[in-house]
């Protein structure tokens, strides 16, 4: 049965990688997959992480499967952290989480759940968004279209054509929208937009999907919910997609959620009663440590208050990079206009390489950047950005 088969394309992203590794140049520079470095080019364990898995070995009595949607405690911690302790949401009843492997698990499931219980329905992605979202529901069997979203003059947002394709979005579609830190641009819609994006989807009804992996690396964890919450005053219905890898550094544990909101809590509950028959099929029951790890830092306040601060300090480094990088190719002498980095947010910006000038980077350079032209602001360092910007100068 393997005689014929041909080997599949690399992954465009974790492709990268796999070819970045290999690369023998000591001087090599990782730009393409999205994870947090610090100053000295290392993936930290958050010390609030440490104390918590501590606790976790400690008092771990079993392995066990947890049930279909994850451990309660977690799942009450994640609307909490989204919605924020007192939402009305909450205390209607009108949210039920699942926990999920990654966000990427807990957009498939949704993948499957749109594809199975809406078969009639097309998903609305931006242009550009993150490489895999095409990837993971045309693999669910979901057909999906493209609104408008970057404007390639000014590298921000272009609102106004964002609105009009969201104006020609069928009744009983569902929009796929970045909740803060749009990956691949870092280009994010003010709390005003998003207000005016919510009443357009409340009177187009059309439902809108939340990818919320980001939370914190924006402008801060309540900061970085105020999108969400203006589409809760609008939107009685939507479902949320949020990760814990970046915020926490759980990259390998898994540790994500999927959260359906609802009219009322009884259509809550059949919601999540269909999603679990996809969850059944995927994966039966989510993997527990990182979830343990999550709750036991957002449920203990003085640990909650650490996990604050070390996304801060995430944040602030990145931000710094961002200003480093404009201000290096500046003083390089470059002219081209790379100053709307600055105000990008979350770990990732849209550059404007072309792919022959990210091609010539990854060959001559061993700087390794998405074709797109996304470069991972997180993997620049102070100790690598002259040599970055040296090799951005030569392919410009």
């Amino acid at each position: 049965m393997f005689k014929n088969i041909k080997t599949a394309p690399a992954d465009p992203i974790l492709g990268l990688t796999e070819t970045f590794k290999a690369d023998p140049n000591p001087d090599k520079i990782n730009l393409s997959v999205g994870v947090y470095k610090d100053a000295n080019g290392q993936t930290p364990v958050l010390k609030s992480v440490k104390e918590a898995e501590r606790r976790v070995l400690e008092q771990e009595d079993s392995k066990g499967y947890l049930p279909m949607t994850g451990e309660p405690a977690y799942c009450a911690r994640v609307q909490e952290i989204m919605f924020g302790e007192d939402h009305e949401i909450i205390a209607e009843k009108r949210a039920v989480t699942a926990q999920c492997p990654g966000g990427t698990g807990a957009l498939r499931i949704v993948g499957d759940y749109l594809h199975v219980l809406h078969p009639s329905a097309s998903l609305w992605l931006s242009d550009p968004t993150w490489a895999n979202h095409g990837t993971i529901f045309g693999a669910a069997g979901l057909n999906c279209e493209k609104y408008s979203y970057r404007d390639p003059k000014t590298n921000g947002l272009d609102f106004d054509a964002m609105y009009e394709s969201i104006k020609k979005i069928p009744r009983d579609d569902a929009i796929l929208l970045h909740g803060c830190c749009h990956n691949p641009t870092g280009i994010d819609p003010t709390p005003e937009q998003w207000a005016k994006i919510g009443e357009l989807l409340a009177r187009q009804g059309v439902l809108p999907l939340v990818d919320f992996a980001y939370q914190g690396l924006a402008d801060g964890i309540e900061e970085d919910r105020a999108g969400l919450l203006e589409l809760t005053k609008k939107v009685k219905q939507m479902i949320v997609c949020s990760s814990f890898s970046k915020n926490f550094g759980l990259y390998r544990e898994r540790t994500g959620a999927l959260t359906v909101v609802a009219d009322d809590a009884q259509q809550a509950a059949r919601v999540m009663s269909q999603i679990k028959l996809r969850i059944r099929y995927n994966y039966s029951n989510p993997p527990s440590h990182g979830g343990q790890i999550v709750a036991i830092v957002l449920g203990d306040k003085e640990l909650k208050a650490q996990w604050v601060e070390e996304v801060a300090d995430i944040r602030n480094r990145i931000n710094e990079m961002r200003h480093l990088f404009v201000k290096t190719l500046k003083e390089k002498g470059v002219t081209q206009d790379f100053s709307s980095i600055t105000g990008q947010r979350g770990m990732f910006s849209f550059s404007g390489l072309t792919k022959d000038q990210v091609n010539r980077l990854r060959d001559e350079y061993s700087i390794y950047i998405v074709g797109s032209g996304r470069i991972n602001v997180a993997g620049m360092t102070p100790s690598n950005m002259d040599r970055l910007c040296e090799a951005i100068k030569a392919v410009l």
